[in-house]
């Protein structure tokens, strides 16, 4: 099944590979990688949305230098935890990328607040400018969804 619950990657404890991590926003995709021993995510890159089928060629490109095959998409949950259109989005974008890419797999995250977060940490830790805020946060993002899926792979005994 492509698309996995994090608790299914524990069978995979030999496996090495870096997982990568997705904040999809409506004008770009924020990309995150993590090392290969799945302890650290690490902000990437941003892909400006254009054609769906550019915008994978562009992710899987990323993917394949790395070596990844697991896609952290993250999920924007209501703060209720309900799924609105954002969250259909996100799922449509993995099932579009499916497609595409049979054999990848695919973890949703909650991402609520990712963005705020974020922007709170630019804000307070690294004082950036509004300017150069848009220029990382959505990378940023990206890494903040995979860090919180990291963790919760730790949490059920994954590292």
């Amino acid at each position: 099944m492509p698309v996995i619950d994090l608790g299914d990657l524990l069978a995979e404890r030999t496996r090495t590979t870096p997982l990568t991590g997705v904040d999809a926003g409506e004008k770009t995709l924020g990309v995150a990688f993590s090392d290969a021993l799945r302890t650290l995510a690490t902000p990437h890159s941003v892909i400006r949305r254009t054609k769906f089928t550019d915008d994978a060629k562009a992710l899987f490109r990323l993917m394949d230098e790395r070596g990844s095959d697991i896609l952290v998409i993250g999920l924007p949950l209501n703060m209720d935890g309900s799924e609105g259109p954002r969250c259909q989005s996100c799922r449509a974008l993995g099932r579009n990328l499916l497609r595409l890419r049979p054999d990848l797999r695919i973890v949703f995250q909650d991402e609520r607040l990712s963005t705020a977060a974020v922007e709170r940490t630019l804000i307070g830790e690294a004082d950036l400018s509004r300017s150069k805020r848009s220029q990382v946060v959505d990378r940023a993002a990206a890494a903040w969804i995979l860090d919180g899926a990291l963790d919760r792979l730790r949490s059920l005994g994954g590292g």
